[in-house]
């Protein structure tokens, strides 16, 4: 036993199992990655083999590695080569990482490789041609990387590739012919590349076994190929967002497999192929937004679509009875066209129509009495058409309705007492009909309901208290109608009440009290009604109040001197019996139209008071005054006339006066802003000029913007010349009247001298305030009511201004805050006025806007459309939320989208919120977060429209929760229909 001892004792250790030569490359390849969250910790070199690593598989026969899976793992730096040394790997991934080099690797190596996907990384450089040499591969998937240059001509030589996505890249040559050899492919994914303008392929139709040809946004010209229609086994074409031509080849009925065609946003013309009627499997159709004509053939209206799309065409003729007997028909969008006639009676009798737009055609008879008939019909819009007699009663019965536009019409008789309450409705729009009888006191029961316009009708009787009950009411429009009695006293709850227009009515009675409660008013129209009383002081502590409009009333008494604390684009108390003194403010010429027919009013403003009455010594005194007056005026213009001779010999020292234009009446001279252009007053520089803050003699301040000498230009488009900046800006801003875009007083341009006059924001922009030391007083609900403000203000100059402007430089500095810290929308200098919303990106000859808030798309292609704006909103929102500027060092070679993401899938969501921000809000934030991230998606066509980023922003932040999951994120619904192409509130 002793010598068993000893020997056991003496003898060496048995040797250490040691990692074999597969874990020797893995372990080089965690090497060369950065690995920050530790998904490799685990790939331990004392371990024997690595297959139990963190995304390694091995060959249960071999026990070799067969799968690499590194995707989602935050992993950066160069592609790792040795991947290929690998010698059965068949899968690898590494998708949605950091990885930022070039791939110049030789991939000839990688024998049995079948799959590889690196999407969603930073790879630069062009593609390699080496991937061809893969005898094995599959699926090749490249897509959301920068790659440039062409699509390599050795692709074609691929034998048994099934899956090619390069979409989202910077792709910049020409669609390649030779991918029409690879007779395997069943998925092609193109889309959203910079090519340079090319054709689709012919050589495309020898691609047999093709299920997705995706190639939207490719810069695409010329004839779709009439070889598509070899292609029998294609369930999805998409060709939408490019600059194709001519017709429609008939040979797209030959696609037997066809599920999906997306045409829209081209330049097709000509009409619609015969041969349709044999897609049998079709579901969608979208020929939206080109020049086609002719009409709507019978046999596609006999298909079992689920969404037939042609808005913004030139079809004309009625819409065919076939239509009805869909039997899958869930979407009917034909709005912006020429189509007439009568709809058929058994539309939506059939089908389960979720969604019906028919808007701005030439429709005439009844609308359809079923179309609900299914239950699950939510928008119905039939706007500017000439559509008669009464809403159906059966409406009224359609519990699932969000959405009902029937403005301009001819509609007639009463409106279903059930339709008036409509319990998910948040937009009811009857504008502009012949309606009759009085609204329901139902109405009660429209708790969603967000905005009333029903003005343009003949409804009559009292307006019912129970309108009082709608808590989330923010527009209530019914001008223009024959509603008697008074103004329900209940209307004082409306808390959220934005816009109130009862004006052509007969109205009696007093203003109600308590009016202060309507803290979010911006207008108030009474005009033209019977009412009476003295005029509230309450409305002068309404703060964002700027339209007020109380003509052709009885109103009595002074006017009250608090009104002086609005800031007011319009006041009209014209044609009333107000009497007494004038405040002070008002008490000038440029308010004289303001106060006419009010025989007791009186004050400075010559020819306001009666001149009956007055003593003799009252008399004399207007004389000496005049004297005095005339006498001062001479010696002004001596003055004047003295000083513009003296300016205009000194070059460049001064600011001629004739030069000057203004865009709202004036309560101050242009010598008070001149005079006080001195550096003392400067509060600001940027890129094209100084900012004054200039203080006027009645107490106001406005803000003077003196440009440089030489304005930086300002590309317009490819066919006008240069505008410079300053040119740009008063031709935007001189336009536009909204609560939310910051004011252009006036403006002055000399040449040498180039002045612009805004109202003056005491508290600065948001960058400055968000990002400064008073960072902290920004709580969430001031945060929440910024950004709100400013969705409207963009949804203004994407949606409402004609034609449509696109901003280019959205930015939290070029977000102006007032006292009340509600937000305006200020330098337009880089601005374009685009044809209109949805019809695509123009080209710039420049990049404008600022680091870190610029479009990907923007960046590379120089196209700009109104989703460059959605996503420099959506980089505000988010520095919102995180308290964090665009560009932080914090972020390495990251933004603040990247970081954000990033952030979130390694350490969860409370550690991008801003931890100044109380924890209360967190639910609310965490929905905010997700429409920032919303907007700043990478593809264009992803983003919403500012109309539906408001909508978002007002759901997300009021009491409605039923779209909202139970983790705190927006519900697929609730995000659905991003690309917006509908006619939106």
């Amino acid at each position: 036993m002793f010598l068993f001892l000893l020997l056991l004792v003496l003898s060496p250790p048995p040797l250490a199992f040691s990692l074999n030569q597969e874990g020797l490359y893995l372990q080089r390849v965690k090497q060369g990655l950065a690995d920050p969250s530790g998904a490799l910790a685990n790939w331990n070199e004392r371990d024997e083999t690595p297959c139990k690593w963190y995304g390694i598989r091995c060959d249960s026969v071999t026990g070799q590695v067969s799968s690499v899976n590194l995707s989602n793992s935050q992993l950066s730096g160069p592609f790792p080569a040795v991947f290929c040394r690998l010698p059965s790997l068949s899968n690898l991934s590494l998708a949605i990482n950091l990885i930022n080099s070039s791939l110049t690797v030789d991939f000839s190596g990688c024998q049995n490789l079948t799959q590889l996907d690196l999407s969603d990384n930073l790879l630069v450089g062009p593609i390699p041609g080496s991937l061809a040499k893969i005898p094995t591969l599959k699926h090749l998937d490249l897509t959301g990387n920068n790659f440039t240059g062409d699509i390599p001509a050795s692709f074609g030589r691929f034998r048994q590739l099934e899956k090619l996505y390069l979409q989202g890249n910077l792709l910049n040559g020409t669609v390649p012919g030779s991918l029409g050899n690879i007779f395997t492919l069943r998925e092609l994914g193109l889309a959203y590349n910079p090519f340079a303008p090319s054709q689709i392929p012919s050589e495309f139709g020898n691609l047999t076994n093709l299920k997705m040809l995706w190639l939207s946004h490719c810069n695409l010209v010329g004839r779709i190929p009439g070889s598509l229609g070899r292609l029998s086994q294609l369930q999805n074409l998409d060709l939408s967002l490019n600059g194709l031509t001519g017709s429609i080849p008939s040979s797209i009925g030959e696609l037997k497999s066809i599920m999906q065609i997306e045409l829209y946003n081209n330049f097709l013309s000509g009409e619609l192929p015969t041969g349709m009627g044999n897609l049998t499997t079709l579901r969608r159709f979208d020929a939206s937004m080109n020049n086609l004509s002719g009409t709507i053939p019978s046999e596609l209206c006999g298909l079992q679509l689920e969404s037939l799309n042609l808005y913004d065409n030139g079809l004309e003729g009625p819409l065919p009875e076939s239509i009805a007997s869909s039997k899958l028909l869930h979407e009917l969008k034909l709005f912006n066209n020429k189509l007439s006639g009568s709809l058929p009676s058994q539309l939506g009798e059939n089908s389960p129509l979720q969604l019906l737009d028919l808007s701005s055609n030439q429709f005439s008879g009844i609308i359809p009495e079923n179309l609900c008939a299914k239950g699950k019909l939510e928008d119905l819009v039939l706007m500017n058409n000439s559509f008669s007699g009464e809403i159906p009663v059966n409406l009224g019965k359609c519990k699932t309705l969000l959405r009902v536009r029937l403005k301009h019409n001819r509609l007639t008789g009463r409106v279903p007492d059930n339709f008036w309450g409509l319990r998910r409705v948040y937009l009811l729009e009857l504008d502009e009909n012949l309606l009759s009888g009085q609204v329901s006191p139902s109405i009660s029961n429209a708790h969603n309901l967000s905005i009333l316009l029903i003005s343009g009708n003949q409804f009559s009787g009292p307006i019912p208290d129970e309108i009082g009950l709608l808590g989330n009411l923010v527009v209530f429009s019914g001008s223009g109608n024959s509603f008697t009695g008074r103004i329900p006293a209940s209307m004082i709850k409306l808390s959220q009440l934005d816009r109130l227009d009862l004006s052509k009515n007969e109205l009696t009675g007093c203003i109600p009290e308590g009016i202060s409660k309507w803290v979010n008013l911006n207008e108030l129209n009474l005009a033209n009604n019977r009412l009476s009383g003295r005029i509230p002081s309450e409305i002068g502590s309404l703060p964002v109040l700027n339209y007020l409009d109380l003509s052709r009333n009885s109103f009595s008494g002074k006017v009250p001197i608090e009104l002086q604390n609005l800031k007011l684009n319009l006041l009209n108390l014209s044609n009333n019996q107000l009497s007494g003194e004038l405040p002070p403010l008002y008490a000038n010429e440029i308010y004289s139209k303001s106060f006419l027919g009010n025989p007791g009013l009186c004050g400075d403003i010559a020819g306001l008071c009666p001149d009956t009455g007055r003593s003799k010594n009252r008399q004399y005194l207007w004389i000496l005054r005049s004297i005095f007056i005339l006498a001062g005026v001479v010696f002004v213009v001596g003055v004047v006339w003295f000083g513009m001779k003296y300016r205009s010999f000194k070059k460049g020292k001064g600011v001629a006066i004739s030069k000057w234009k203004s865009f709202h009446k004036l309560g101050f001279s242009e010598f008070e802003i001149t005079d006080c252009l001195k550096e003392e007053n400067l509060i600001g520089t940027g890129a094209s000029g100084k900012v004054y803050k200039v203080v006027l003699s009645n107490g106001d301040a406005v803000a003077v913007k003196k440009f440089f000498g030489v304005p930086k230009k300002v590309d317009s488009s490819t066919v006008s010349s240069e505008r410079d900046e300053f040119e740009v800006e008063v031709e935007t801003l001189g336009k536009i009247r909204h609560k939310n875009i910051v004011r252009l007083w006036c403006c002055c341009n000399t040449g040498d001298c180039k002045l612009l006059v805004y109202e003056y924001m005491p508290n600065g922009s948001l960058g400055d305030l968000l990002h400064g030391r008073k960072g902290g007083l920004l709580d969430w609900p001031t945060r929440y009511k910024i950004a709100l403000d400013a969705a409207e203000g963009l949804s203004y100059l994407h949606h409402d201004c004609v034609p449509p402007i696109v901003h280019r430089d959205v930015k939290s500095n070029n977000i102006l805050l007032d006292g009340e810290f509600g937000a305006r929308i200020a330098d337009f200098g880089v601005a374009k006025i685009v044809e209109g919303i949805g019809r695509g990106a123009e080209s710039m000859s420049v990049i404008a806007g600022s680091c870190g808030y610029i479009a990907p798309e923007y960046a590379y292609t120089l196209r700009v459309n109104e989703k460059s704006d959605i996503y420099s909103f959506g980089v505000v929102l988010l520095e919102l939320v995180t308290g964090r500027p665009p560009n932080d060092p914090e972020f390495g070679e990251k933004d603040l989208v990247k970081w954000i993401c990033t952030t979130m899938d390694q350490k969860g969501v409370e550690q991008v919120i801003d931890p100044k921000l109380s924890s209360s809000c967190k639910e609310e934030i965490c929905r905010f977060l997700d429409i920032g991230l919303l907007c700043t998606n990478a593809l264009p066509i992803n983003r919403p429209s500012m109309r539906k980023v408001v909508k978002l922003l007002q759901e997300a932040g009021g009491e409605n929760k039923s779209k909202i999951g139970k983790d705190g994120k927006l519900s697929p619904y609730y995000l659905e229909d991003a690309s917006d192409h509908g006619s939106l509130v």
